[in-house]
């Protein structure tokens, strides 16, 4: 490995040879790529920002190059992450199956589970969603119901799965079910990677307020799901339930840093583009003041996940630092929409008709959109409550 200098130098010559220019702006909502059999790209260029990064290893650049990733040390990563940052590259490939599966699969998995399926995730070529709420298992997941019945080679599942992020559009599902009903609720749980393509599996979108449908349920009728899929032992899956958790929760409050970081545009450089640079309501010292608070949060914010990246580098694995930045990343989202609301005013509440711009119809969607942020993953409230009893150790 060469040193970190040499390493920065190839890294920014690398990036700036195949990067390609319009994966260097501004990613819009909609066009994160987030792979799978059932991908659209909407310019080549992610496909092919895609490909030369996957081909690098550097979508997952920590995890072994045995399963396609990059190798790279926890320093080395970072290194590349402030090169793109600094290039204003844009993220090639995002997804539960980098965030939240694959690590649980390199800490939990056996070898033939990891050479299945972790190269596809780093390829982008699967999509991953995750099979944990139910209707009457949200905050108080342990009380799932969905039912895993080992039958010789296969289980047979029957459920109901909620709040099953872009079910309808992965190909894959990683699934809680009940394969003990008999014991205490934490003691019986499984933890099974499912095909979605297995006709008894029926994701339904379910239709937000934003107008979009990224939230399904997911219906699981006489699923056979081969006996080789189980993750880690049968019956003790809430432990991996668990550590899943804090990856998706660290993984969660990475929309904070993607901010911080300038992986999202600035809302004073939004604000500016929307209301003119001197004039009008850029001139109004309470949003000024209001931009300024949020430019500072947004910078502490990052600053403290770095200090962070650093004890993890160190050797300390993820726990309950991670449900701090999930809470902060999502309350910071928040304040950016309403932020960037605040300086629009008016125009920044359309709908549909004439008399808006493409940008303002977007804004109030993605507006809209990030209310859920402080709800999945984890109310804001409940992960408060993980605060103050694991972190604090307040009393009940």
């Amino acid at each position: 490995m060469p040193t970190l200098t040499a390493f920065r130098a190839e890294t920014r010559a690398w990036l700036e040879e195949n990067c390609p220019p319009a994966m260097r702006t501004w990613m819009p909502e909609d066009e994160q790529v987030a792979g799978g059999k059932q991908a659209v790209y909407k310019r080549p260029e992610q496909k092919l920002w895609l490909d030369r990064m996957a081909a690098q290893g550097w979508t997952a650049p920590t995890w072994p190059k045995q399963y396609c990733g990059g190798g790279l040390s926890g320093d080395a990563a970072l290194v590349l992450e402030e090169e793109m940052q600094d290039l204003g590259c844009r993220a090639p490939l995002r997804g539960m199956g980098l965030s939240m599966l694959g690590p649980v699969l390199l800490e939990y998995g056996t070898e033939a589970q990891r050479q299945a399926h972790i190269p596809p995730i780093v390829r982008g070529e699967i999509r991953w969603c995750q099979g944990y709420s139910e209707p009457e298992a949200g905050s108080d997941l342990a009380s799932l119901r969905t039912r895993a019945v080992l039958q010789g080679d296969h289980f047979l599942v029957n459920g109901h799965k909620i709040w099953t992020s872009n079910a309808h559009l992965s190909d894959w599902i990683f699934c809680l079910v009940r394969t003990d009903p008999t014991v205490k609720k934490h003691d019986g749980i499984s933890f099974l990677l499912i095909d979605m393509a297995d006709p008894g599996v029926r994701p339904r979108p379910i239709r937000l307020i934003s107008g979009a449908s990224v939230f399904c349920e997911t219906f699981l009728e006489n699923v056979q799901v081969p006996a080789g899929n189980l993750v880690g032992q049968l019956n003790k899956g809430w432990t991996i339930a668990k550590r899943l958790l804090e990856h998706e929760r660290k993984g969660i409050g990475g929309i904070g840093a993607r901010q911080a970081a300038k992986f999202e545009t600035p809302v004073e450089t939004i604000a500016k583009h929307l209301v003119g640079e001197t004039d009008g309501r850029i001139a109004d010292p309470t949003l000024r003041e209001h931009i300024t608070a949020f430019a500072m949060d947004s910078h502490a914010f990052q600053l403290t996940r770095r200090r962070a990246a650093e004890e993890a580098e160190a050797g300390t694995p993820p726990g309950p630092l991670s449900a701090m930045f999930k809470y902060q990343a999502t309350e910071l989202n928040k304040r950016r929409y309403e932020t960037i609301l605040e300086a629009e005013g008016f125009q920044g509440l359309g709908w549909e008709g004439d008399g808006f711009t493409p940008d303002q119809l977007r804004l109030t969607r993605e507006w809209l959109r990030s209310k859920a942020n402080t709800i999945e993953g984890g109310t804001s409230e409940v992960q408060l409550n993980i605060i103050a009893k694991r972190v604090l150790g307040l009393p009940d």
